[in-house]
């Protein structure tokens, strides 16, 4: 597709790219769930090593955090920008050259983090990039709360997608992202997203992937099974079509104060039920983490650069 100004307007000025579906119009300043108008805004765009081993490899995915987000989970290690309170506006061709320069300095890819409030400006940014000589593959990051017809509008731009699936209880993702719905929601869109990439391809020489869908599920304290569910359900849906990252690094953050039990982090024997639990049921093509991952030090600063 072809992203014209005149496809963003229509796009912005009734809103319902994510399942909120608001219908605010951005193009007059309005701010739905996600609290952004449709002044484009990130916080950080920079190389950034702290992604699986096949998204950052050596030289760093070069990675666009954008300000806002439509899910706003209470745990978020981003809460900052999630919220919209860190942010630096940039114009469409602003952001075109950033995806160039990243490209530049040895990015292993273009990596979009909480973006879909944003897709049709990052669309245009990408096909400008693209007839500019962006080359690297376009990952689309995301906590997994997408509508099928936005994922769409990124058919042909995005070669990558790094989808969380957060819940499989309609309960905890009501309380803790205000989504019921959550889980019907995310997993369909991860179909959409494998239907759309394909089974992984990963380079050879350089162990860095070009194509595919890994899922992300962040294991919470307390909730080891709610995670083996989420685990069943991967395995047996999208069986080797897809890569699982199971994740140990929830830290627990100012804003969970008043949620007791996320407050404290996930204990080792927690994460290891949910991996053992992943191993029984034949899950082979996954990521897991090794301890000293719940810190503070994995968040990166907000603090404008490469913007």
């Amino acid at each position: 597709m072809n992203m014209t100004p005149e496809k963003i307007n229509s796009l912005l000025s009734d809103c319902t790219l994510c399942p909120r579906q608001c219908h605010v119009n951005r193009t007059l300043g309005q701010t739905g769930f996600c609290g952004q108008t449709m002044e484009l805004t990130a916080a950080r765009a920079a190389l950034h090593y702290w992604e699986e081993p096949c998204i950052s490899g050596s030289c760093g995915s070069g990675t666009v955090f954008f300000s806002g987000c439509s899910l706003q989970c209470i745990f978020c290690q981003n809460h900052s920008i999630a919220v919209g309170k860190s942010g630096i506006s940039l114009t469409l061709e602003r952001l075109t050259d950033i995806f160039l320069k990243l490209q530049e300095k040895g990015a292993a890819n273009i990596n979009l983090v909480t973006a879909g409030h944003f897709l049709p400006q990052i669309c245009h940014a990408l096909e400008q990039a693209k007839a500019c000589g962006l080359h690297i593959p376009v990952v689309y990051n995301t906590g997994g709360y997408e509508k099928i017809s936005s994922l769409q509008l990124l058919e042909g731009l995005a070669d990558i997608y790094l989808p969380d699936l957060k819940y499989c209880s309609a309960d905890l993702s009501a309380r803790y992202s205000q989504a019921p719905d959550y889980f019907f929601r995310a997993a369909e869109a991860i179909s959409e997203m494998l239907r759309q990439t394909g089974r992984p391809i990963i380079d050879p020489a350089t162990g860095l992937m070009k194509r595919g869908v890994i899922v992300r599920h962040l294991v919470l304290p307390g909730q080891t099974r709610d995670s083996k569910k989420i685990l069943r359900f991967l395995h047996e849906t999208f069986g080797n079509d897809i890569y699982i990252s199971i994740m140990n690094q929830y830290t627990p953050m100012a804003q969970v104060s008043g949620f007791p039990e996320l407050s404290r982090p996930v204990t080792p024997e927690e994460y290891r039920r949910v991996l053992d639990f992943a191993d029984k049921i034949g899950i082979e093509q996954g990521f897991f983490q090794e301890g000293g991952t719940v810190s503070e030090s994995f968040i990166p600063s907000f603090d404008g650069e490469g913007l």
